[in-house]
């Protein structure tokens, strides 16, 4: 099972939880490769070229599925064409933090700090055209704001940015951020979300704050080469979805906000197209290009 992320990131976490299940129910010893770097790319090319025999797949997210293909103009691999989509996993909301050297403390102080003096307001990312990137860019496109965008080499290396002051905020996923909320050592100024979470009762949702703008969409979905054989993506989904279903699972997973999703490899695929479209209009709209 390739991940496109690093070890000790959300996608590593939930891929060990799934590999350790899926291991049992299919009777199969299941590995996880751990293959970061370009946004992606590196990992979702490995798979597009293995063999559609069931024993190498990717779990992989919305960024490379639905983003990158806007903002590459020479991508090695075709979502559509190159992938056979077997499972949804989960889904994630994200949270707005802010450095405490910033001086932000609410939506308000941050929306001020960034009018100020534009270009001023600076934030991270785990990478050009990421999730994490692209929740911060919709914010500024609602309210016309200018902020310089700091892209880092991965969610964890661009949340330390934000702890240690190197940038002023950044939107993270929410299990990551939370430790170094309840710790203090961040800001938390906005759930972007559609509701409050109870750990943070007194955070609101960007649309309580008087921002009411797309929701993010931040899921992990498992994929293989294309050619995959229905009877084979049938039993992964299975397998997938089952695993989903454990209580056990099911618990460290909300431990970690990340939300079981039911459906079938063609519910995961409609999505992904759909939103590609959606945010492909906008990657343009912001002139958004990949490095």
């Amino acid at each position: 099972m390739i991940v496109p992320q690093s070890a000790g990131s959300g996608g590593d976490v939930v891929a060990r939880l799934l590999s350790d299940r899926l291991s049992q129910d299919l009777g199969q010893s299941i590995v996880v490769d751990n293959r970061p770097g370009a946004n992606g790319i590196v990992a979702m090319s490995t798979v597009a070229k293995a063999a559609p025999d069931g024993y190498t797949v990717l779990l992989t997210g919305v960024s490379q599925i639905s983003f990158n293909p806007h903002l590459y103009t020479s991508l090695p691999y075709n979502p559509q064409k190159d992938y056979t989509f077997i499972s949804p996993v989960v889904d994630t909301p994200f949270v707005i933090v802010a450095s405490k050297a910033s001086g932000i403390t609410s939506v308000q102080t941050f929306v001020d700090k960034a009018k100020h003096k534009p270009g001023g307001l600076t934030f991270s990312s785990a990478g050009v055209g990421n999730s994490t990137h692209l929740a911060m860019e919709v914010v500024a496109d609602k309210l016309g704001l200018k902020m310089t965008h700091v892209a880092y080499k991965g969610s964890g290396p661009a949340l330390t940015g934000v702890v240690a002051g190197e940038v002023d905020a950044m939107v993270s996923v929410l299990g990551a951020a939370l430790p170094q909320v309840t710790g203090g050592t961040v800001v938390p100024v906005a759930i972007v979300g559609a509701q409050r979470v109870k750990e943070l009762p007194n955070v609101p949702t960007l649309k309580e704050a008087g921002i009411d703008v797309p929701l993010m969409p931040s899921w992990y979905a498992l994929v293989g080469p294309a050619g995959l054989d229905p009877k084979i993506v049938t039993r992964l989904n299975t397998a997938v979805q089952s695993a989903l279903a454990d209580p056990q699972i099911k618990a460290k997973l909300a431990s970690l906000y990340l939300f079981p999703v039911v459906g079938s490899a063609d519910t995961i695929k409609q999505r992904a197209m759909s939103e590609s479209k959606v945010w492909g209009d906008f990657i343009r709209k912001r002139g958004i290009q990949g490095s």
